[in-house]
C-alpha cells in the first residue's frame, strides 16, 4: 500500500497552530463563540477551502482525539451522519460516510482514509488527525446519494495550557451538484462552529457512553 499521509503532512498541520499560514489570498470570513474561520477560493472549482482556529474549554486534546476518532459514537451526537463506519473494501481499509442534507438536496457520502499520529514535539503533545478522499476504493455508489470524491480534511489538537484544547481544522470539501449558496454559507458559518459546540458535549459525555456500551 502506498503511503497515504507523510511527515510533512502531519508537521504542516500541527504548524499552524503555533504559525497560521494565511498568505496568499486566504480572508477572514466570520468569526463568532470564539472560533475563526477563513476561506481561500479555488479557482478551478469556484468552490472555497476553508481553515478553523479555535478553542474547546472543556476537554483535553487527547480525549478530543479520541471522540474524533470514534465513528460509532459519532452516530450518537453527530445529527447529520446517516452511516458512519469503517471496513475492509477489497482489501483496502476505508471509511463511509453518509451525510444527511436538508430537503431537497440529496444527501452526500464519502469514502475516505485517515491516520493519527500522537506527536511529541520538543515535549509538546500534539494530536494531528488527517482525511482524505479515496475514490480508488472499491465501494459501490448508492441511488439517490451524490458521491463526493474531492475531500481533505487536517486537525491539530493541543492543551491550551488549562482544561481546553487548542483547534486547528483545514478542510476542503467539493459536494457536487448544485447546492444553494445559503447553505454553503450556513454550513460554515453556523454548521462548523456547531460542530465544534457539539463535539465539546461529546467529550463531556464519552465517559458515561463507554461505561453504558462496556467499552
Amino acid at each position: 500500500m502506498s503511503l497515504r499521509f507523510t511527515d510533512e503532512n502531519f508537521q504542516s498541520a500541527w504548524k499552524e497552530l503555533d504559525e497560521p499560514q494565511l498568505d496568499g489570498g486566504w480572508e477572514l470570513f466570520t468569526e463568532s463563540m470564539g472560533v475563526q474561520i477563513h476561506r481561500l477560493l479555488d479557482k478551478e472549482t469556484g468552490l472555497y477551502e476553508y481553515k478553523v482556529f479555535g478553542v474547546l474549554a472543556t476537554c483535553s486534546a487527547e480525549l478530543c482525539a479520541d471522540v474524533y476518532m470514534d465513528l460509532t459514537y459519532r452516530k450518537h451526537w453527530d445529527q447529520y451522519a446517516k452511516e458512519l463506519y469503517e471496513k475492509d473494501f477489497d482489501g483496502e481499509t476505508a471509511i463511509y460516510w453518509e451525510v444527511k442534507y436538508p430537503f431537497p438536496l440529496s444527501n452526500r457520502d464519502y469514502v475516505y482514509v485517515r491516520e493519527r499520529r500522537d506527536l511529541d514535539v520538543n515535549g509538546r503533545k500534539i494530536w494531528v488527525i488527517l482525511a482524505r478522499s479515496s475514490p480508488e476504493t472499491a465501494c459501490p455508489e448508492k441511488s439517490g446519494v451524490l458521491r463526493v470524491n474531492d475531500y481533505k480534511q487536517s486537525v491539530a489538537l493541543e492543551s491550551d495550557g488549562a482544561n481546553g484544547t487548542r483547534v486547528f481544522m483545514n478542510y476542503f470539501n467539493n459536494t457536487g451538484g448544485m447546492i444553494p449558496k445559503w447553505v454553503i454559507n450556513w454550513a460554515a458559518k453556523s454548521g462548523v462552529p456547531g460542530f465544534l459546540t457539539d463535539m465539546q458535549k461529546a467529550c463531556s459525555n464519552y465517559k458515561n457512553y463507554l461505561q453504558s456500551t462496556g467499552a
